[in-house]
């Protein structure tokens, strides 16, 4: 392979991040749920306007898996073009679709303009001696892109792990959305040995791309756009929000628990209404460090006041927070639930708007 990387860079500095260390420092901080001087926020804003900006997609990765350099390229130019406030960073993620460990395993995965399906049903009989073939096509497609992504942005940004996706996500795109819910009942104990079997080779998976990841950058990231000193990853089952409390502790919660006690430190993703039911569980892990909480479509987003009191039961549990917010909403949350262990991650209209929200925040806390 090439080395595009340039010996006039650090790889531990970032080009396109000023103050990377210091970003480092509150990133660290938040994940310990503490507050240096102002709440923890990741801000972005374009430089310039939007006729005249480079432009990125985050699915480009997915649209032109075999053609990386393109893409790394295309989020090169918006990354110089973008500034990058607070805890934000330049977060390259090799996104060939959520879940895409499931392709690793033999699914065929199919690409929309903003998503990847991967839902191949398999039979049973095929799935009993499930391994991941190490010449698969998209397991080196993902070794690929990471790997070029980390000799040509060493010393200007972060590449993410690709996202590898929900364990019993995962097991739905092998079996069929509703033949697994038909399973759950019917054949409980082979869900359960897919699952674990899926699990083994999801770490397998973290633990090699991570390593190509650790021979140039320090620490990890993944889609969530956070960065840890130590190996961490968000956690999520989408396929939970059909299923009742008692299915979800006794299909997922082990899965769950495995997971963060396998990583350094883990966020859960709480993707909308219907998995409130299961947070107690989730809250019960003394591993876990915090929840991503995304309301979903048609509901009110993050900053309202609606989820106030979902926000202090899951801070009452020694957890943190990850909200996606309206700027104009940050001062209102932490006046009300002070900053400690909330991430906010948001966008300005301009570096100037982005500067003035950050230098004002300290009065936040």
């Amino acid at each position: 392979m090439d080395t595009f990387y340039s010996p006039g860079l650090n790889p531990q500095d970032m080009l396109y991040k000023e103050d990377w260390e210091e970003a480092q420092e509150r990133l660290t901080a938040w994940w310990d749920r503490q507050v240096i001087d102002r709440p923890a926020m990741w801000v972005t804003a374009p430089r310039k306007i939007p006729d005249e900006r480079p432009q990125w997609d985050a699915w480009d990765f997915s649209r032109y898996p075999d053609e990386p350099l393109r893409v790394i390229e295309k989020f090169e130019a918006w990354s110089a073009d973008t500034y990058f406030g607070g805890e934000a960073f330049p977060n390259l993620w090799i996104n060939l679709g959520a879940g895409v460990a499931a392709a690793f395993l033999g699914a065929k995965p199919v690409f929309y303009s903003d998503t990847v399906w991967f839902e191949t049903p398999r039979e049973w009989e095929d799935l009993k001696d499930l391994r991941m073939d190490p010449g698969n096509v998209w397991w080196q497609r993902a070794k690929r892109n990471t790997a070029l992504g980390v000799e040509r942005g060493a010393g200007k940004l972060f590449v993410a792990m690709t996202d590898l996706g929900g364990i019993l996500d995962i097991a739905h795109s092998l079996r069929g959305k509703k033949r697994l819910m038909i399973d759950l009942f019917r054949n409980p104990g082979k869900v359960k040995d897919l699952c674990w079997r899926i699990l083994e080779t999801w770490h397998q998976c973290y633990e090699e791309l991570n390593s190509i990841v650790q021979g140039k950058m320090k620490g990890s990231s993944a889609w969530m756009g956070i960065w840890c000193r130590q190996r961490w990853y968000p956690l999520q089952c989408d396929y939970a929000y059909m299923l009742s409390p008692s299915k979800f502790r006794e299909f997922v919660l082990p899965l769950v628990e495995e997971q963060c006690r396998r990583l350094d430190h883990t966020v859960y993703h709480l993707d909308g209404y219907g998995q409130i039911p299961h947070l107690d569980m989730l809250l019960g892990i003394p591993e876990l460090d915090a929840i991503q909480w995304v309301p979903g479509a048609g509901k009110p987003g993050c900053g309202s006041e609606v989820h106030f009191r979902l926000y202090r039961k899951i801070r009452k549990a020694g957890k943190g927070l990850v909200l996606g917010v309206d700027h104009n909403r940050i001062q209102p949350i932490c006046k009300e639930l002070g900053a400690e262990g909330i991430l906010f991650q948001t966008s300005c209209r301009s570096p100037g708007q982005a500067a003035h929200l950050l230098a004002d925040s300290w009065k936040w806390i």
